[in-house]
């Protein structure tokens, strides 16, 4: 049991690990959990430290608020098991929580204002309206056939035009960027850009925590 959860912690924090020294705040313990459950799942290390270090959770209010950030602060619930781990004099929780197959999993604040978060390396981001528009579209019934038509054709123009870019060089736009770009209506093309990545189409990635896009 001790060489296990030494293990992990050895891993240090990453995409599907993260450490909390202790749980002060339901709330924000829910952004881990819907990081999680929208990206490739992962595990909360409760009562250790941000350099690794045991401290151990110190009370059941602590765990009660565990339970409260998975079924009360994130909607839909997300699916989490608990571990409880007894160390050198100290208790560590585990919480697993898988992806969901239920996506978008948001997280609620005390104002009831949700957010879907994103796990990317070690870091929780809100994520952009172009992934809850794939995360839904996963969720629909309907075929996923491709259709290529004259919106299309603007957005992917649009996303190729870059006179201050070196030839042949990738160019990355933010999603206001391409909204200007085409002219095309914003919801449009978060419509557009989603149905294009879940084709291999364009590319995301995170540039100073903002998210940017590219053809393929």
């Amino acid at each position: 049991m001790r060489s296990y959860l030494l293990s992990l912690i050895s891993e240090g924090e990453h995409q599907q690990q993260d450490f909390k020294y202790r749980v002060a705040d339901a709330v924000k313990l829910a952004r881990s959990v819907s990081a999680f459950a929208n990206t490739d799942g992962g595990r909360l290390l409760i009562g250790v430290r941000d350099d690794g270090h045991l401290s151990g959770v110190r009370s059941e209010e602590e765990i009660y608020m565990m339970h409260q950030a998975a079924y009360r602060y994130c909607r839909p619930e997300a699916s989490i098991k608990f571990d409880t781990y007894h160390v050198d004099g100290r208790t560590i929780v585990v919480a697993t929580v898988p992806r969901s197959d239920r996506r978008p999993v948001y997280a609620l604040d005390d104002e009831g204002q949700r957010r879907a978060y994103i796990r990317i390396a070690d870091e929780n981001i809100v994520a952009s309206p172009v992934h809850i528009k794939i995360w839904r579209d996963e969720q629909s019934p309907r075929g996923a056939a491709f259709t290529y038509g004259e919106a299309d054709q603007r957005l992917m123009a649009a996303m190729t035009i870059a006179p201050d870019a070196p030839a042949g060089q990738t160019v990355w736009l933010r999603l206001n960027q391409i909204v200007r770009r085409s002219r095309l209506p914003r919801p449009k093309v978060i419509t557009l850009l989603a149905r294009l990545v879940r084709f291999g189409l364009v590319s995301w990635r995170l540039e100073e925590h903002q998210f940017v896009f590219a053809l393929n």
